[in-house]
């Protein structure tokens, strides 16, 4: 019988000027991008942090500390292959993810393809296995008013076997 574990992960940066913007992994132009301690990867860290909460693990902030030197400005989507590694050390299997992003602009819908063969790649599941969403905050709160993005994610993991 397998042993199944839910994740949730959620994440948010200020838009700044004079950074680019990374999801998933990729560069999408814009003029603006996130701020934050690594490169501001919304999406790869709502992720993590879902796949780490999923295999009973402490949170990214633990593994890659905003203080520590050897994160600062570093891809974010190396940081999800590390944890996709751990979680894997750990006898789990991922099933599936789902991601939401929250964000007034840009238009996140071109980039999806893109975003979900980068995860793919880096998770080592199948892109059927990746779900990615956009939403905006119909104008509401700081997101609404585009100072920032945000991202949910959800993972299934299975424990193997």
């Amino acid at each position: 019988m397998s042993s199944w574990r839910v994740g949730l992960g959620y994440d948010i940066h200020p838009l700044r000027e004079g950074r680019k913007l990374f999801l998933a992994g990729i560069h999408i132009p814009w003029e603006k991008g996130l701020y934050g301690h690594s490169d501001g990867d919304v999406l790869c860290h709502a992720l993590m942090d879902s796949l780490l909460g999923a295999a009973g693990l402490r949170d990214i902030g633990y593994w890659f500390p905003p203080t520590s030197p050897s994160t600062e400005k570093v891809r974010s989507i190396l940081l999800l292959e590390e944890v996709c590694g751990k979680i894997r050390e750990k006898g789990w299997e991922i099933e599936n993810v789902d991601i939401t992003l929250i964000a007034e602009q840009p238009l996140i819908a071109p980039f999806v393809g893109k975003m979900k063969k980068t995860l793919s790649l880096t998770m080592g599941v199948g892109e059927g296995a990746i779900g990615i969403k956009a939403t905006t905050n119909e104008g509401l709160g700081s997101l609404g008013k585009g100072e920032g993005i945000g991202c949910f994610a959800v993972s299934l993991l299975r424990k193997k076997e």
